[in-house]
């Protein structure tokens, strides 16, 4: 169990569920962990858990080794002023899961040389199933080590290079969306051919998640699971041809491709 006390700053859903994956996982007591913000009495759950909760940014700064900064982007330069004064460039790890905002731009605005990684996760992080990229600019491999197995206790982590961290927010964070999509798609395909609605999307979404689960578990690749069910003449393969004959694959690029260049243009707005 680690020593080290984490202060969240901006307690939304990704700052309690990483706060709670850490619990979970066993790597720290509730009483290491503050969370903040600025409803203090949305927090009051926590605090019976044996959080520390409070809505001075300050003060959690300057008691902890580890910060995560989870606030809104257009919240960002106001906290950064706020807890300045606070700041311990050779003794604290910053994390940020703020969308759009590059490690230069954090330091740009403190003008301190912090150690800054950046945290991409997704709302799976809410049931500890979380695809979440990890990049930095200059933070040591250490501290990238430490971001990584941090959320690895919400998920799954993998380090990227920091300007691929835009082409994550598409294939990760929009990615569920896609994916549930499909699964919708599915499910009305179930109700089509004869299901109940509700017994059409049970059956889908755990075809799916047996999908996923295969490639994972057994590093396989999609192609070499899907020709263990398509036979010749078969209505596997007659099925797939009829999706890519409607441009299944294309439209899952394309629409990933779309994202891609929509969160660029929104990121460099926020900027």
């Amino acid at each position: 169990m680690s020593t080290q006390h984490i202060a969240i700053l901006g307690s939304g859903n990704i700052g309690l569920s990483l706060a709670k994956g850490l619990v979970k996982a066993g790597r720290y007591q509730p009483q290491q962990i503050t969370l903040t913000r600025r409803n203090i009495a949305a927090l009051a759950p926590l605090a019976t858990e044996g959080f520390i909760t409070t809505a001075d940014n300050m003060e959690a700064v300057q008691g902890a080794d580890i910060i995560v900064l989870a606030v809104l982007p257009q919240q960002l330069n106001k906290l950064l002023d706020e807890i300045k004064p606070a700041m311990q460039p050779d003794k604290q790890l910053y994390i940020s899961v703020i969308s759009g905002v590059n490690c230069q731009d954090i330091r740009q605005h403190t003008g301190l040389e912090l150690q800054v990684v950046r945290a991409m996760p997704n709302t799976a992080i809410a049931i500890g199933h979380s695809m979440t990229c990890v990049a930095t600019d200059k933070a040591n491999s250490e501290n990238m080590e430490l971001v990584k197995s941090l959320f690895d206790t919400v998920g799954i982590s993998i380090q990227i290079n920091e300007e691929l961290m835009t082409s994550a927010t598409a294939l990760c964070a929009c990615g569920i969306a896609f994916f549930l999509r499909s699964i919708r798609a599915a499910s009305q395909g179930g109700t089509e051919i004869g299901f109940h609605a509700h017994d059409a999307l049970k059956m889908a979404a755990q075809t799916a998640k047996g999908a996923a689960d295969l490639l994972l578990q057994l590093a396989s690749h999609p192609e070499q699971e899907i020709d263990k069910v398509t036979s010749p003449k078969g209505c596997t393969i007659a099925g797939l041809n009829e999706m890519e004959h409607n441009g299944f694959s294309s439209a899952m690029i394309k629409g990933i491709k779309m994202s891609a260049d929509k969160a660029g243009v929104l990121y460099k707005k926020e900027d």
